[in-house]
């Protein structure tokens, strides 16, 4: 799906869609998205608009070559800063998934070098411990939600390989109140504009403002403390090489852009990255042959890092 919106121009058609009326679709796309999304595929193709409140016309591509081509452009046609325009709640106005152009740039290039490939892989053996003290916590001879398992361990690895905390009390208080804002902000009637009012501080809106209040103020205080840490130029987490960052003019970033970032890694990074695993490995749960093949990689040494050999752990029971 590509949440984009075209740069100023006269607007050509919209793709073909669902008549149904604007807060229908709404209503289709919060509580059942991918019944609704194969229905609207297969009654008006690859590309077809659906209609949302805020964001308007939303297009939704699903050919892949289609969706190779909208990531490669280049230019300033497609400008995504303006479609994700309803994330700026959480996000900020300064994450990089809300800005176009020159700004868009900026962060971009910011970011890009801390996840270079060499400076990823010096994580390997912290991802690979990570996960293998979850699993180690698997229940065995059961089924178990795997989703639930994996977001525990994506959202340790950020909090280690990204906020570069250590075990300790600020690690335990980041994880909670972290925790805290990503269950708010899967309430989705607390992303409906017409819902977005405090009500007395009983709404969803509020118990998501006040979560996100709670984690800015450890994460302001957690950069102050890094910028003024002794060995900041010394560390590989990605806070503190954020902060080591400067673009072409050597402005270093603010603490509002990297709130945003932050923020922004974090809810682009964990629950994807657990869902793509969950299904991953449900696909291989269903493939033997795949999973053997897997497997004999795996003992052959054949991942990056030390990775868990544990057998006779029962299918997972679904993905959370």
């Amino acid at each position: 799906m590509s949440r984009l919106s075209a740069a100023a121009a006269p607007a050509p058609p919209m793709p073909p869609g669902p008549a149904l009326p604007v807060a229908l679709q709404t209503l289709l796309w919060m509580f059942r998205p991918l019944p609704f999304m194969d229905r609207c595929r297969a009654r008006h193709g690859d590309v077809f608009t659906v209609r949302l409140p805020l964001s308007g016309g939303v297009v939704n591509i699903c050919d892949p070559q289609l969706i190779r081509t909208v990531f490669a452009d280049r230019g300033d046609r497609l400008r995504a800063g303006e479609a994700n325009i309803v994330l700026g709640s959480v996000l900020g106005s300064r994450s990089v998934l809300l800005l176009d152009g020159p700004e868009h740039m900026r962060q971009r290039k910011l970011m890009l070098p801390s996840f270079h490939g060499e400076r990823m892989q010096r994580h390997g053996p912290l991802i690979a411990g990570i996960t293998a003290r979850r699993v180690e916590g698997w229940p065995t001879g059961r089924a178990f939600a795997l989703r639930s398992e994996f977001q525990e361990i994506t959202l340790d690895v950020i909090l280690r390989a990204v906020f570069g905390l250590a075990e300790g009390e600020r690690l335990s208080e980041l994880r909670a109140s972290l925790g805290g804002l990503l269950a708010s902000g899967r309430n989705r009637l607390a992303m409906l504009p017409p819902l977005q009012r405090s009500f007395g501080g009983l709404s969803p809106w509020a118990r998501l403002m006040r979560a996100r209040a709670a984690c800015d103020r450890l994460l302001y205080a957690e950069i102050r403390r890094r910028r003024a840490a002794p060995d900041l130029a010394g560390r590989d987490d990605v806070l503190s090489l954020l902060l080591l960052a400067r673009d072409e003019q050597g402005r270093e970033m603010t603490d509002v852009e990297l709130r945003d970032e932050l923020i922004t890694l974090l809810l682009a990074g964990h629950e994807t990255t657990a869902t793509s695993l969950a299904w991953l490995f449900d696909l291989l749960l269903h493939e033997p042959a795949a999973m053997c093949r897997l497997e004999a990689e795996v003992l052959e040494g054949g991942g990056r890092g030390e990775a868990p050999r544990r057998t006779g752990a029962s299918a997972p029971e679904d993905k959370g």
